[in-house]
């Protein structure tokens, strides 16, 4: 089966799928000595992005069951930025299981394909797939548990990119060593996105004597997980696993504040947006003396490519933890590239605690 490739199925093939699937095809002659702009490791443990192989896809949307995984990234309602032509890569996406992962609002847009679910478990042993990732709409409770169930049985490890809590529970952590395979999760912490610019801005305040009064993080967006985020009940996880991402950074020095005064998640739909998100973010607090101060920005990002570097690294130190007979939730990776892992550590210490695990478990012969 390849040991040298890091074999990789898809659970929604929307618009993160979109950016990763292009992103392998975009970066696969970068050069191992550079600073490539976009990636954090070229080359990680041994394992080059163009190492990754894309062997298995699973949607619901009839826009995408059927077709070459190629062409259903850019399928509608997929409207990510296209930065690269993607040949055809000889996997089909498979017809998988609905449960909750269709929204009131999704579902006036997306008509699920005819036919029953695949054997998915099936599907992933029979693949080979080192690794799963999950791309599910917020909200899909039950769908992520069915499918994790499915993974487990196979034999793959796992990517949780959305705040669904699996990594980061003890129960889920016990299957996962249960059947000797590994995770990475909860939640994807894009590159420089709003969670780790809100993080950063927190620590620098912390880090220079700085008093945090109260903040706000408003996010909007025109792609369908903000259209699916309308639906204010799946929105529970989202923003908790937002808000703890924030609030850690102050927990970490021994700091709470109330409810009250914290408000962090996606706050609206603005269909012309598309794949570019808006980030408005103020910290109040005080500085010398008690006087008071407060900073506001406005971060413009589009989406969906933030995210994609992160996972690339993700199913690699994924790869790495198989080959070495790691199992359970991988918590350095996890807490560098996740808002919701089971530890929350300072952004500096869980990039040097990942270093570590590279370093250790990366390939010995490259």
């Amino acid at each position: 089966m390849g040991k040298d490739k890091v074999r990789v199925a898809i659970i929604g093939v929307g618009n993160c799928a979109s950016s990763l699937v292009q992103g392998v095809e975009y970066y696969k002659n970068a050069k191992d000595d550079e600073f490539v702009p976009g990636l954090m490791h070229v080359n990680l443990g041994g394992y080059h992005i163009s190492d990754i192989e894309f062997v298995a896809a699973f949607d619901i949307n009839e826009t995408k069951v059927g077709k070459d995984l190629s062409e259903a990234i850019f399928a509608h309602p997929n409207n990510t930025t296209k930065f690269s032509d993607v040949p055809k890569l000889g996997v089909k996406v498979l017809r998988g299981m609905t449960h909750d992962g269709i929204g009131k609002y999704l579902a006036n847009i997306i008509k699920k394909a005819p036919g029953s679910t695949v054997n998915v478990a099936k599907v992933i042993k029979d693949s080979g797939a080192d690794v799963v990732i999950n791309y599910l709409p917020v909200g899909s409770e039950m769908a992520t548990k069915w499918y994790v169930e499915q993974i487990l049985e196979g034999g793959a490890g796992m990517v949780n990119a959305i705040p669904v809590f699996i990594a980061r529970e003890k129960y889920w952590q016990d299957r996962f060593k249960e059947y000797g395979l590994p995770i990475i999760g909860d939640d994807i912490k894009s590159q420089v996105g709003a969670t780790i610019l809100h993080r950063t801005l927190v620590n620098l305040f912390l880090d220079r004597g700085m008093i945090i009064d109260r903040t706000y993080q408003l996010n909007v967006g025109g792609n369908t997980d903000f259209l699916n985020m309308l639906e204010r009940e799946r929105l529970d996880s989202k923003k908790i696993s937002k808000t703890n991402a924030v609030t850690s950074q102050l927990k970490n020095r021994g700091i709470e504040l109330s409810p009250e005064n914290v408000h962090v998640g996606p706050s609206d739909y603005v269909p012309w947006l598309k794949d570019n998100k808006v980030c408005y973010l103020r910290i109040e607090g005080k500085h010398f003396g008690d006087v008071p101060m407060n900073l506001e920005c406005r971060l413009s990002v589009e989406d969906s490519p933030n995210s994609a570097g992160i996972i690339i690294d993700a199913v690699r130190l994924i790869k790495l933890a198989k080959d070495n007979g790691i199992s359970g939730t991988l918590e350095g990776p996890a807490a560098f590239l996740m808002k919701s892992p089971p530890i929350q550590y300072d952004d500096h210490t869980a990039k040097q605690l990942t270093e570590d695990f590279i370093k250790k478990y990366g390939k010995k012969n490259k």
